[in-house]
């Protein structure tokens, strides 16, 4: 499947830009190819997306709701293809792909009815003769940045909101994994969305995203990516104080109360940990544990790695894959290496993963390593691979002080029964989302995002829209009848 770009309602193949080549993680087969967007490109879809912008704007809510609902249906339909697309060129397993597939479309039919609920109020006056109205209205031409993770999912997180709210979008698809949405695209063209209100470009973050962030015609932004990534976006974005939502790393602590049934909390870090192969923003990065239990946790969570089976995400008794990319596996190498230099332990995995079906795959063993020190980068820098760090704590207060030294706060864990403590010990966590005796922070009717270095904005809940609507306020002053 080789690619190009959804423009003005059409498929477009233009000759003279460079073209990237997709492989199937599992094996390093050719998969397809895309075509990547460059300025001029970004320039076209802007021209496109502004002449349409006040047609779009002045649809019916209800009309661009059935639209979003159409769509959600017609992913529905192909999401047995699509889920198997998404595997051949991201690698996670196709139950796990269906499972993202699925809440995309959950998150495109809560928009649509969000969107439709959109209205506007009146506020007290300074005086008896003075009203003010305050309504709402799309920000205009805006643009998203999709990571190649959950590309599906998070595309529908972006689209969603921006679409039911009337803002003309522009998407800069991951070059890496653009060939299943290419899937929800011809979806999204098919529920009846205008020519021009929808624009589909994968490129390079450096390109693309940089033309992306610059232009003065797109008054938003959402983009899901790196810190450094995020901060360039920031800087970029300021030549027109362009609104942005920015959900960018994390570094999940995953922290084990002494009372905590270890099984329960080690196979939950387990899921969180390596679902994905730990390519998740909330991925369980670092464990910390009670002293007391902190050796049989760890020996049960290496058991649980050590069993962990590997294979082809097309297999459908395979519930972990393959990493990416070759980046990923030699970023785990240079964390595992630093973590053992300073004195850390690898009690599982600990490097690629080989045997039938594995050697030709960009496979990494799941890997836990014990006592990582604080200072190691598993413990202080985004893995985003399959490596947990475990270290302990001697009291809450010495726990919280770990939990909330790094720059990062999207997302934490804890695990204890005595939900007074650790309620308690949770709202003092510098995190965006805390999950208490539960392995998973989001949820479609409630914010996501991150505190600190992690970003700002909110996907997700009512507070997904905020990001597409501006406030006008109208103030009227009424003549008092004689």
């Amino acid at each position: 499947m080789d690619r190009g770009f959804f423009i003005n309602g059409q498929w477009e193949h233009p000759s003279g830009l460079d073209r990237f080549d997709i492989t199937n993680p599992a094996n390093g087969t050719p998969v397809g190819s895309t075509l990547l967007a460059n300025a001029a490109i970004v320039d076209r879809c802007v021209d496109v997306a502004q002449k349409v912008a006040p047609a779009f704007a002045a649809l019916p809510a209800r009309t661009r709701a059935d639209m979003l609902h159409s769509a959600a249906r017609l992913i529905e339909e192909r999401a047995d293809d699509m889920a198997r697309l998404l595997t051949l060129e991201q690698g996670k397993p196709v139950a796990d792909n269906m499972k993202e597939i699925l809440f995309g479309c959950e998150v495109l039919r809560y928009y649509a009815e969000e969107g439709v609920r959109v209205g506007g109020s009146i506020r007290p006056a300074s005086a008896p003769n003075i009203r003010n109205l305050v309504t709402y209205h799309p920000i205009g031409v805006v643009a998203a940045i999709v990571p190649w993770n959950y590309p599906i999912d998070l595309y529908c997180w972006k689209i969603g909101p921006a679409l039911a709210t009337g803002c003309p979008i522009i998407v800069k698809s991951p070059h890496e994994t653009p060939l299943a949405i290419a899937m929800l695209v011809d979806c999204l063209h098919e529920a009846g969305f205008p020519a021009g209100s929808i624009a589909d470009i994968p490129g390079l973050g450096q390109i693309a995203g940089e033309a992306l962030s610059t232009h003065r015609g797109i008054r938003a932004l959402s983009a899901t990516a790196s810190v450094p990534a995020g901060q360039a976006i920031m800087r970029a974005a300021s030549v027109n104080m362009k609104r942005l939502c920015l959900e960018l790393g994390g570094h999940a602590p995953f922290v084990v109360m002494e009372d905590a049934d270890l099984e329960e909390a080690a196979r939950a870090a387990h899921r969180r940990g390596y679902s994905n192969m730990g390519q998740i923003c909330i991925t369980v990065n670092r464990v910390l544990v009670a002293e007391k239990v902190a050796d049989e946790f760890a020996s049960i969570l290496a058991s649980l790695a050590d069993e962990t089976v590997l294979g082809d995400g097309l297999d459908p008794s395979i519930a972990y894959g393959p990493v990416q990319n070759a980046g990923v596996v030699a970023r785990m190498d240079r964390h595992v290496s630093d973590a053992v230099a300073k004195g850390g332990s690898v009690i599982a995995g600990g490097g690629r993963a080989t045997g039938s079906g594995l050697d030709d795959g960009l496979f990494y063993r799941p890997t836990v390593i014990a006592n990582a020190p604080l200072d190691s980068l598993p413990m202080s820098e985004e893995t985003f691979g399959p490596v947990i760090g475990i270290a302990s704590f001697a009291s809450d207060t010495e726990m919280l002080k770990i939990a909330n030294s790094l720059d990062y706060g999207l997302a934490a864990y804890i695990y204890g029964p005595d939900l007074d403590r650790v309620w308690s010990l949770a709202e003092q966590m510098e995190f965006g989302a805390i999950g208490v005796n539960v392995n998973d922070t989001s949820d479609l009717m409630a914010p996501f995002g991150g505190w600190k270095m992690s970003g700002f904005g909110r996907e997700l809940g009512p507070e997904g829209l905020d990001t597409f609507l501006q406030p006008k306020h109208l103030k009227v002053r009424l003549r008092r009848a004689s």
